[in-house]
């Protein structure tokens, strides 16, 4: 039989530790563990929390692939019920929330590495296809960040016009379109680098400029201009 929670040395539990050291001091198997509560006869509260930690199929090693987990999923652990489940799925998205893009009014976009951080950890893991559209000032500060479509079409499907209205109604000069592959592989398909050029002209005809198009992956990202930039700069 597994040692119980109160069995353990009181630094080892996770509660006293945070106590006395302070949450950075916990590992994630702890930290989820505060949220779990309780373990069952066999295990503890930390075990079960590791064995959350073992469902990571991904190559990141984050938490972020937790949000993607339905309360099915998370109920297939022994000791994890519905209402267990449900709490991990309700702190999954206050994380989310907490650093909701609205929290980046303002910011300073100087490379497209600013904005892939930005958006990191609400777009990867997705299952479905996420397209956002990034209205810049003319000094390049974010000035809003707005969905243009949610796992409702195919990326290269949707209309450019679609794309554009954000920037124009709010007289705009420039823009960076965001969109990630679900696969997990930020690498652009032949699709994605035709449907860029084509918006970067229809763009240009309207007077914005297009900064970039970032794909966002498992924890990766490419942007798409400086993909093109490369491949220009091997053939010359």
């Amino acid at each position: 039989m597994s040692m119980k929670m109160k069995e353990l040395p009181e630094l080892e539990r996770p509660y006293e530790k945070l106590e006395m050291y302070g949450e950075k001091a916990l590992s994630d198997a702890e930290l989820l563990a505060i949220i779990i509560k309780t373990g069952t006869r066999e295990e503890t509260a930390v075990q079960l929390a590791q064995k959350l930690l073992s469902l990571n199929n991904t190559t990141a090693e984050n938490l972020n692939y937790l949000t993607t987990l339905t309360i099915q999923e998370l109920m297939q652990i022994k000791g994890i019920g519905k209402v267990k489940a449900i709490q991990l799925k309700a702190i999954g998205e206050i994380a989310i929330r907490i650093f909701k893009t609205s929290n980046y009014k303002k910011m300073v976009i100087s490379s497209p590495q600013d904005l892939a951080k930005m958006l990191m950890s609400s777009l990867s893991f997705k299952k479905e296809e996420i397209v956002k559209v990034t209205v810049l000032s003319n000094k390049n500060e974010v000035l809003k960040i707005e969905d243009v479509a949610n796992g409702t079409m195919n990326f290269v499907d949707i209309p450019i016009k679609d794309i554009l209205y954000e920037p124009i109604r709010m007289k705009a000069q420039k823009f960076i379109l965001v969109h990630n592959h679900p696969s997990g592989d930020p690498t652009p398909s032949d699709k994605d680098i035709l449907y860029t050029g084509k918006l970067e002209k229809s763009a240009k005809e309207m007077g914005l400029e297009m900064v970039d198009h970032i794909i966002i992956g498992n924890m990766k990202y490419t942007s798409i201009f400086t993909e093109i930039a490369l491949k220009t700069n091997e053939k010359t």
